[in-house]
């Protein structure tokens, strides 16, 4: 069991071997994280302190490593980490495996969360309904059984699941975050993703381009892949290397589970006249910010292929409530316009 102070050093040390020091609002979010870290750590939790940080903020400001760092500081084993994605697919998958049970939803949860004392989700953003209710339930199994919660995100509590014809499907979850857990709102001016971008691997490694950067292979190559019995029309697959429209993977129904399977079978990824997104339909624009969140996670390296510039593309998506943390993320990418 490490003490406050040993956690804020821990973190000091992890920045240190990084090459960067924390900013005045990075080191207050960071003395909050480890006052709740070392709470959780006890056994015994004095009833004044709250069961969880919740932390909003712009993208790039520092959440998600600071919080890493910290969770990775935390001595014990009774952790848990998740990503937003990556929750939904193994909660779904374990639903379905005790689907003839009774409380199958809680047993999913139960499996997800672990036996453990703190549970960190990383990148919290609600745009579903069904997936509102399942992190509702999850948030009462989590504050039930006295894990403290540690969970980052581009929205205050307030704003997620926007969308104002489902929101009150997440207004017992949003209670939930507020009444269990302590806000933080970490700004500041800063995007330090966009100043320390290492183009040597992953998606950073990728490219937004208007000219095809790696050649079609011929075209008796593969061009369906399958995906959980699903079969989907794609340009090429050469071994790994995926080759797809944007038409192709965005325009019909498809769910961000099953994105997660093309990143398992994929290393590489070259996704073809990308449109403004202002010009596709809002579902199609949904599935991009998904997919652009699954690669983002799965450190995939992609190649974007559009007649538009990244500028230009970006500005056309600034109407989307999400329009902050696709550009944010799209910035990673280099940019070969020639």
């Amino acid at each position: 069991m490490r003490s406050q102070q040993q956690l804020v050093a821990a973190v000091d040390a992890s920045a240190t071997r990084a090459g960067f020091t924390l900013d005045s609002a990075q080191r207050r979010l960071l003395d909050r994280l480890a006052c709740v870290a070392a709470a959780a750590d006890k056994k015994q939790r004095r009833q004044s302190m709250p069961r969880g940080l919740y932390i909003y903020g712009d993208a790039g400001r520092g959440k998600s490593w600071l919080t890493d760092a910290l969770y990775a500081a935390v001595a014990t084993t009774q952790k848990t980490r998740i990503h937003f994605h990556r929750f939904f697919d193994e909660l779904h998958r374990n639903i379905h495996d005790h689907r003839t049970e009774r409380e199958a939803v809680d047993q999913a949860i139960d499996e997800v969360t672990g036996a453990g004392r703190l549970l960190f989700f990383d990148e919290l953003h609600v745009h579903d309904s069904g997936d509102a209710r399942l992190l509702t339930r999850l948030l009462e199994n989590a504050f039930r059984r006295g894990i403290t919660v540690l969970a980052t995100s581009n929205y205050a509590p307030k704003d997620l699941l926007p969308n104002p014809v489902w929101h009150h499907t997440f207004e017992p979850g949003i209670e939930l975050i507020e009444t269990n857990m302590e806000l933080f709102h970490l700004e500041g001016p800063t995007d330090y993703r966009s100043l320390r971008v290492d183009h040597a691997v992953g998606f950073a490694a990728g490219t937004w381009t208007t000219r095809m950067p790696v050649a079609l292979p011929p075209r008796s190559e593969v061009t369906t892949a399958e995906v959980r019995g699903r079969h989907f029309p794609v340009l090429a697959i050469h071994p790994a290397h995926l080759w797809v429209s944007f038409s192709q993977i965005c325009d019909s129904p498809t769910s961000t589970i099953e994105y997660l399977e093309w990143t398992r079978a994929f290393t590489t990824w070259t996704i073809t006249d990308v449109p403004l997104l202002r010009d596709a339909d809002l579902e199609a624009q949904q599935r991009f910010i998904n997919l652009v969140d699954v690669l983002v996670d799965a450190d995939v390296c992609v190649h974007f292929v559009s007649t538009h510039e990244l500028a230009t593309f970006l500005e056309s998506a600034t109407r989307r409530p999400d329009a902050f943390r696709l550009a944010s993320r799209m910035q990673l990418l280099r940019q070969d316009p020639a």
